[in-house]
């Protein structure tokens, strides 16, 4: 960036002209990226956050049932992941198809489990 060159300055404002200031409001755009993209990896080292392969992305983006999408990414069976929970295996088998939501305490297990936000499981929709 060049130096800025003030037009005029008195005690209380700087008026630079219009180049100088968007300069300036490119510059720290570019400094709260970085400062963003030093939290994610920071994030990404200690475990905190994870990326997801662009498939599941659209799988879920496209609807598919988030239990079982976050199971399989996870390696898990249903019997697996039921058992981990403490429930059924066919109650768990009617949360993925559809066939019942699962209690506020189950999708909490199920999240602790498979190591994901509620929200992850249940998506905004059904926060809202």
């Amino acid at each position: 960036m060049n130096a800025i060159k003030p037009l005029s300055v008195t005690a209380e404002t700087v008026t630079l002209a219009r180049t100088d200031y968007e300069a300036l409001l490119d510059e720290l755009d570019e400094a709260h990226d970085l400062a963003r993209i030093r939290q994610i990896d920071a994030d990404l080292a200690a475990g905190r956050t994870e990326f997801i392969p662009f498939e599941m992305a659209v799988a879920l983006c496209d609807g598919a049932n988030r239990v079982r999408t976050w199971r399989k990414h996870r390696g898990m069976t249903a019997r697996d992941l039921a058992a981990q929970v403490g429930i059924a295996p066919g109650y768990l088998s009617e949360i993925e198809t559809g066939k019942k939501t699962g209690s506020v305490q189950v999708l909490t297990r199920l999240a602790g489990v498979l190591k994901v936000d509620l929200d992850d499981l249940v998506g905004e929709a059904a926060v809202e």
